[in-house]
């Protein structure tokens, strides 16, 4: 198939470009906001529009926090160490989603806290709506044409412009699909059933990490990490924690209220 050329910028005012990727982003913080304000009236969670906007700063803050000390730390480590003050320089690239999850769930307890709410709860629809947000960021990463999968010869297969003239899994596309739509409807049925607080939350991570895990196997690995132990990827090796998390999580919460 041939991978569509669409320009990442939209358009562009003097040094000022308004890009695909950042309109995706703001797209999803949009509609998360109306799930978020749709889930805490159906859940019960008792926050109000302000509260909405606090939780969402929130959350922002701490996927830029969070994604830039994990990528710092994950896969360019050495680097960093040698170039201390380019870890500010967040405008260059270079995010770790599982950093970014760690400083979300870091940031949600300090709010949670602070409004004497519940963190499951809060947690279980702030997972829910980051969801539509992933779906809508792999698109972007397609947009870009960056994050390409590995060379394959499936009639669906893309020569990506940036990664030579073999054709490539497109799975920033099927990270789109798993990650994002099909998540978001697991997790949207399962508070139609008013689960206990947790469950979703704990689903989410289970899901993420055994989707992520699996498309790994079509993504291509960072070029300066490669394979790693056991042929595995660093981004199966970060998800498989995940997995685990989510497996224990449910089982703890549905013991608690079988």
């Amino acid at each position: 198939m041939t991978y569509p050329q669409i320009d990442p910028i939209i358009f562009q005012i003097g040094p000022l470009a308004v890009r695909w990727y950042g309109v995706m982003y703001l797209v999803g913080f949009i509609i998360s906001y109306f799930i978020i304000g749709h889930l805490s009236r159906q859940r019960g969670l008792g926050i109000d529009r302000d509260g909405i906007s606090d939780l969402l700063f929130y959350a922002a803050l701490g996927v830029i926090l969070g994604g830039r000390l994990g990528y710092t730390l994950f896969y360019k480590f050495s680097y960093y160490l040698s170039h201390p003050l380019e870890v500010l320089a967040i405008w260059e690239g270079g995010m770790s989603f599982h950093g970014g999850l760690l400083g979300v769930v870091i940031a949600v307890i300090i709010f949670c806290k602070r409004r004497k709410i519940s963190v499951l709860l809060t947690g279980d629809i702030l997972v829910t709506a980051a969801a539509v947000g992933l779906g809508l960021g792999r698109i972007g990463n397609f947009i870009n044409g960056e994050l390409w999968g590995r060379v394959t010869d499936v009639p669906w297969g893309m020569i990506f412009p940036q990664a030579g003239l073999l054709p490539r899994h497109p799975s920033q596309l099927y990270e789109a699909v798993l990650e994002g739509l099909v998540l978001f409807i697991v997790l949207w049925f399962l508070h139609r059933k008013n689960p206990p607080a947790g469950v979703p939350f704990f689903m989410f991570f289970l899901g993420y990490g055994f989707f992520r895990f699996m498309v790994e196997f079509f993504r291509q690995p960072d070029e300066h990490l490669g394979f790693l132990w056991a042929g595995a990827t660093m981004g199966q090796l970060l998800s498989i924690p995940m997995v685990m998390v989510g497996v224990i999580g449910l089982w703890v919460i549905l013991k608690r209220n079988k």
